[in-house]
């Protein structure tokens, strides 16, 4: 059963699960070309929705390196993860093909706002501030936030508050980091490094926490069982709404997308789906927990 070839992957360090787009909208990189490719379509009075009609797919970005949303499984070179295979199924309900381009988390925000893709699917968290620029889907999955820390003494983290002071991993412009800053720690930056890399820096001290996504994190721990680290028991926050990242105009495709989702979650695909890469778990629903909301930090 595919479920049991993806509970075998739990034994491997894929690419940090910080890279998810539960970050700042950071767009750099490429900007010329994409500005260029920006003004090409703002020339053309097709939308976004008669091309992919016309051309009979639609071109997505991923990363391709954000397990379990978005990975290339052990010895393949095809795409799988929760993200790709609602996708998948998404496309299907548009009678289309769906193309994909693997695409650097920073990169995706622009090859969607420049239109080198027609959209963009990477846990990527739909913010006040990100639908400024952009335009998201409904919801395909809802979680919160919690952080890693060491079994024996919860590295001394009791609340939110008792991150002053401590050191947390992550990335430098993640929400999570943001949320890190906002609380008085001091957040630990690394490059393009794995799961084992942050997990091991907790492990030994020399740092506090790691925080990301409730089901990321809990998929990490699973796939390390070496470190003497848990998910904070007492700790959750921030819930987050992920969605399918669109261009600010497209209204069409994205009324489409949102009609493909509502049939997906009422035949219990976008649960199926979730089962297979969540441990059981259903990430398309509303976690049913009590979840502190974060005030003061501009997401």
């Amino acid at each position: 059963m595919r479920n049991h070839r993806f509970l075998f992957l739990f034994s491997l360090a894929f690419l940090l699960v910080l890279s998810a787009c539960g970050g700042s909208s950071s767009e750099s990189t490429e900007a010329s070309n994409e500005e260029k490719s920006e003004e090409q379509n703002k020339e053309t009075k097709q939308t976004n929705w008669e091309k992919v009609q016309e051309q009979g797919e639609i071109v997505v970005g991923t990363s391709g390196t954000l397990y379990a949303t978005s990975f290339h499984p052990e010895d393949s070179d095809q795409l799988s993860g929760y993200d790709v295979e609602v996708m998948r199924e998404v496309a299907k309900k548009l009678g289309v093909e769906v193309k994909f381009q693997e695409i650097g988390i920073d990169g995706l925000f622009s090859a969607v706002k420049s239109g080198r893709i027609d959209a963009a699917i990477n846990d990527i968290e739909i913010t006040e501030k990100r639908k400024d620029t952009y335009s998201f889907s409904e919801p395909y999955k809802y979680s919160y936030t919690t952080m890693i820390v060491r079994e024996e003494d919860l590295s001394g983290i009791e609340t939110l508050e008792d991150l002053e002071g401590k050191k947390a991993g992550g990335g430098a412009t993640t929400v999570f980091s943001d949320i890190a800053r906002h609380f008085g720690a001091e957040v630990v930056t690394y490059g393009n490094a794995t799961n084992d890399v942050y997990l091991r820096d907790v492990d030994n001290g020399r740092t506090d926490a790691v925080i990301n996504d409730y089901y990321l994190q809990s998929i990490a721990l699973k796939a390390m069982p070496q470190f003497d680290l848990v998910l904070h028991p007492d700790i959750r926050f921030h819930p987050t709404e992920q969605g399918i990242l669109l261009g600010k105009e497209d209204q069409t495709l994205q009324k489409k997308i949102n009609e493909a989702l509502v049939e997906l979650r009422e035949d219990g695909t976008l649960t199926k789906i979730s089962k297979e890469f969540f441990v059981g778990k259903d990430a398309s629903k509303k976690p049913d927990k009590e979840i502190r909301e974060i005030e003061g930090v501009d997401f």
